[in-house]
């Protein structure tokens, strides 16, 4: 999966006042915000939630043509970023115990000079995935 995908939002001046934005590319992603500001804020969650139901459920994610949407008089379209790797960071954080095995000679060097191993996977991890 590419790490980021860039969706066109059509967002909707709502007549009670504020915005409803929905996905052209993403049929049922809908949200809505008072401000500008809070509906952006809400479409990079329904969208995030959108991706990552589909990429559970091994459906294929979409792909999106900005230039084939036709907007209404009130209506614009804004870009929004999802950013799996930002995503999963913010929403899917808890700490999962793993049992690995390494040398004595350097555990007992590790221990010496207040080796975080956890951090260290952590930080071997991201650099092996280029996160």
């Amino acid at each position: 999966m590419r790490k980021r995908l860039f969706y066109p939002a059509v967002f909707h001046s709502a007549d009670e006042g504020g915005y409803t934005v929905t996905f052209p590319d993403l049929p049922g992603c809908i949200t809505e915000g008072d401000t500008v500001e809070e509906a952006y804020e809400m479409a990079m969650d329904a969208l995030g939630l959108y991706i990552i139901d589909d990429l559970n459920n091994d459906n294929v994610i979409p792909a999106s043509e900005p230039t084939d949407i036709i907007v209404e008089e009130d209506d614009r379209i804004i870009l929004i970023e999802f950013n799996y790797f930002d995503y999963q960071k913010k929403h899917n954080s808890q700490s999962v115990k793993k049992t690995l095995s390494i040398p004595a000679w350097l555990n007992e060097e590790a221990l010496k000079n207040n080796i975080n191993f956890s951090n260290v996977l952590q930080e071997a991890l991201m650099e092996k995935l280029s996160i």
